[in-house]
């Protein structure tokens, strides 16, 4: 009973603990503190080394524009597709496609569009020659373009099925059903009216999921090292160089990029909220403007469109990678191979096996103790009448908000300065981080919906509470348990940063071996590592899926059949 009590506050030492002294490993050496590389005196000279480097301002601009571009455009898609479609068939089926499209981790999605719109991609081979009159790839930078358009696309194509998911999550507490039905009745369109009556209720529910699309676009670095820009890269994809040069004094200047790269993220979100306010008195005024209907069949269309585009985009990238993992000569502009073989898998399956073994461990070590320390929270919210405020919602998204970069190189410090071993168990504790969040996000709305006069039936049956969570609750929510456990293994395989810093290059996993062939020209290597990498975050899903089926194959109500 002391320990489940326990619970809540070992749980927010684990996640938080690591981002706080992260953070402080990152500013002492920004602030030229580093005793073992000789900084033992406070110094601005990390922060003028910083500002010297002549691709600072591009670095800067680019993090700021694919970031907010990226969230505009992701949100902008899903509430056009919301209130033209919510509540219909299309919306059910784009529904049943997020499990499928939130599993392909960010590298691989990354790299099946870049296959797609490269200028030797399937695109332009569907498209050539007869369209286009090439017989040669052209001579276009699209993958890697200077404005980072390729990266804000692979963006959007992977945040989509995030923020509808947290949209959907959000729509009971709204009541869409009854606001849009008023809105109908006094004449608003459909569109309209779900724009009028409804966002502004979902939009306060999802506005903490939105602020950690906006933090993690700006500092992501697996997808900038695939379809960003090189020369300057962004800031985050710059420190996390600084950091891997063996000329460990640009460790000072790394972190200064560091401690630039947070506020920049902080600046991002201040200004985004300045444009809330704005938008929602522009909103107000346009709702008592009493205007009923403007382009519901064009918006319609476009939400539709836009979304379906998304997707698949997502679906047709992935094919695109199993296309080119058993391609064997495939001349441009040739839409498919002329021949098929499994020569590539039988060549490099083989060295995949290590790094999926890697994977597959720290995914389901990190998934297991995130899973029993949100269950334990669950369950002492449930015995001793805690009611977590909107305060807890922040602590909960912290590590989602704060960027990766700013506080793993700190994390990495102080691990050395503190001669920790850099192997597999600190990048389980490293990964453990930023999955508890999504577990908990994932599990908690089923968990504290479940009946309790179960457990009142259970207790008059003279079940104690121990029993009652392991007999009755926990059989009850198997499914919604391995619902979170399956997001949990999805997003502790997609980490790349985490494993690169904390494991000091040292831990190989699927993630790291596929970003580390962005670099060279092998598709067939790419496409395939890319595919294992999907198929280990796929795993979770299947398991989540069959498991419910077949141990209550005889209570179809408990598998949710």
């Amino acid at each position: 009973m002391r320990a489940l009590r326990a619970a809540p506050g070992l749980t927010l030492a684990l996640m938080l603990g690591p981002v706080a002294a992260g953070l402080i490993g990152t500013l002492a050496p920004a602030l030229g503190v580093f005793p073992a590389l000789g900084g033992t005196r406070l110094s601005l000279a990390p922060f003028a080394a910083l500002a010297a480097w002549p691709g600072l301002g591009r670095a800067v601009f680019l993090s700021l524009f694919t970031g907010v571009a990226a969230t505009l455009i992701s949100l902008g898609i899903v509430t056009l597709f919301a209130a033209g479609w919510q509540g219909t068939r299309a919306m059910a089926g784009i529904e049943r496609a997020l499990a499928p499209l939130l599993a392909v981790p960010h590298a691989a999605a990354a790299f099946g569009l870049a296959f797609l719109i490269a200028p030797s991609g399937w695109i332009a081979r569907a498209l050539s020659p007869w369209a286009t009159g090439w017989t040669r790839p052209a001579d276009l930078l699209i993958v890697q373009d200077p404005w980072g358009l390729a990266m804000v696309a692979g963006l959007v194509i992977k945040e989509v099925p995030f923020v509808l998911l947290m949209l959907l999550a959000a729509l009971p507490q709204a009541r869409p059903g009854p606001r849009l039905r008023i809105a109908r009745a006094l004449g608003y369109g459909r569109v309209t009216g779900w724009l009028k009556a409804v966002f502004p209720a979902v939009y306060a529910q999802i506005r903490l999921p939105v602020y950690a699309v906006l933090a993690y676009s700006m500092s992501v670095v697996d997808v900038a090292i695939i379809l960003g820009p090189n020369t300057p890269p962004p800031l985050a994809v710059q420190v996390v160089r600084w950091m891997s040069d063996p000329d460990l004094s640009l460790r000072f200047q790394a972190a200064a990029g560091a401690v630039v790269q947070l506020a920049l993220v902080a600046i991002a979100l201040a200004g985004w909220r300045l444009g809330e306010i704005a938008i929602g008195t522009l909103g107000r005024r346009w709702a008592e403007g009493g205007a009923r209907r403007h382009g519901e069949g064009a918006a319609r269309g476009a939400g539709l469109a836009l979304a379906g585009l998304a997707a698949g985009a997502v679906v047709a990238g992935l094919a695109g990678l199993g296309l080119w993992s058993v391609a064997g000569l495939w001349g441009f502009p040739e839409a498919l191979p002329d021949t098929v073989s499994l020569k590539s898998w039988a060549r490099h399956g083989p060295a995949l096996i290590a790094p999926a073994r890697e994977t597959l461990l720290i995914a389901g070590a990190a998934t297991a103790l995130a899973l029993a320390l949100v269950l334990a929270c669950l369950e002492a919210e449930h015995r001793f009448g805690l009611t977590p405020g909107a305060r807890s919602l922040w602590l909960l998204y912290l590590p989602l908000v704060v960027p990766q970069v700013a506080f793993l190189p700190g994390v990495q410090t102080l691990a050395l300065m503190g001669g920790a071993d850099m192997g597999r168990g600190a990048v389980i504790l490293g990964h453990l981080v930023f999955v508890l969040p999504y577990v908990f996000l994932t599990l908690a709305a089923p968990w504290r919906a479940w009946d309790a006069r179960h457990a009142t039936v259970a207790a008059a049956l003279g079940a104690g509470p121990g029993r009652v969570f392991w007999a009755v609750r926990m059989p009850m929510l198997l499914a919604p348990a391995l619902g979170a456990m399956a997001v949990g293994l999805a997003v502790s395989v997609g980490q790349y940063l985490p494993t690169l810093l904390i494991g000091a290059g040292r831990v190989q996993t699927l993630t790291t071996e596929a970003v580390a062939l962005a670099s060279g020209g092998d598709r067939r290597l790419i496409g395939l590592t890319a595919l294992a990498q999907t198929g280990a975050s796929v795993v979770g899903f299947a398991l989540a899926l069959a498991v419910p089926r077949i141990v209550w194959r005889r209570r179809r109500g408990l598998c949710g059949a």
